[in-house]
């Protein structure tokens, strides 16, 4: 092996397989969301032979590339550098280098600011070349037992509660499964606004995937709730999966005119508005404005 294959990578510490050169490209490398040994052999071969490594934390990232003995050169790139180094590593590729670029744990992209670099590479002429692998988002959503076949990843929600309760009424006619990211801290808070908002529907919560204390817990979202306001706040990674509207008739509406002024004889209107979202599976906001019109032909 010559002195410059060496220093290019081709054989990888002591896992022994060959390692070729990359076209120039941006990679989206994804990595394991916890257990180390879930990495594919396409991605170690990627991040043992690209120019530059792009990683949200070098000192997480450099955990998994000395697992596999991996000696390459990386470089930060997160949401607080992403106007300073984005433009930086659009030039490598663009330049003729290759850049991987990896997130802490799971897909890049999904919940971290890639999809900006990926735009100006894109805008730019670079190719992009997505290196699929571990996903938390996929882990908790095949392993939830809610239906799969129709989903929506709605990320982390708000951290105010006017705002997440405005963002979980939004989300409450999806035709599918909602899927989220949470900190643990919020949980209990988070599972309370989603009964309020979205009713009591069959819901899972997937904590420290992959790792030794994994955890699946399923039930409705209210013994959710209850189950972890009364307990300790947990630890680890959280993804909430909750289950699509359940199925029921659709009011006329006539009929909802008719629940919305009936409310509002004994609630103020807006909520009597919150109380007939929750009943019909209509949107606040509209329920708001149409109780408002029938206020207004009323006298």
């Amino acid at each position: 092996m010559s002195g410059d294959d060496q220093r290019r990578g081709y054989m990888i510490g002591q896992t022994g397989f060959a390692v070729r050169a990359l076209e120039p490209a941006l990679y989206l490398v994804a990595t394991p969301i916890g257990n180390l040994s879930d990495i594919t052999l396409r991605a170690l071969e990627t991040l043992a032979a690209a120019d530059i490594v792009a990683c949200e934390d070098t000192r997480v990232s450099r955990v998994l590339l000395d697992r596999y003995g991996i000696r390459r050169r990386t470089t930060a790139y997160h949401e607080h550098n992403a106007a300073e180094a984005g433009p930086r590593l659009v030039e490598a590729v663009l330049s003729g280098k290759s850049v991987a670029l990896i997130s802490d744990a799971g897909t890049p992209l999904v919940s971290d600011p890639g999809f900006r670099l990926v735009g100006e590479v894109v805008e730019g002429g670079g190719r992009v070349v997505p290196i699929p692998g571990p996903s938390a988002l996929l882990a908790a959503l095949t392993a939830s037992g809610l239906p799969s076949d129709a989903f929506f990843f709605a990320g982390f929600l708000p951290s105010k509660a006017g705002q997440r309760t405005t963002r979980l009424e939004e989300l409450r006619g999806v035709p599918g499964t909602l899927v989220f990211y949470e900190s643990p801290r919020r949980l209990a808070d988070t599972l309370a606004a989603m009964v309020g908002a979205l009713g009591d529907r069959p819901a899972a919560i997937g904590r420290e995937l992959t790792k030794t204390f994994e955890e699946m817990r399923r039930g409705s979202l209210a013994d959710l709730a209850k189950a972890y306001g009364e307990e300790d706040t947990p630890k680890g990674e959280v993804v909430i999966c909750v289950g699509p509207p359940l199925v029921a008739d659709t009011p006329s509406a006539q009929d909802v005119d008719a629940l919305l002024l009936s409310l509002s004889d004994e609630l103020g209107a807006s909520r009597a508005a919150g109380e007939a979202a929750k009943m019909t599976g209509g949107r606040k906001a509209d329920l708001y404005r149409r109780l408002m019109e029938l206020k207004g032909d009323g006298g």
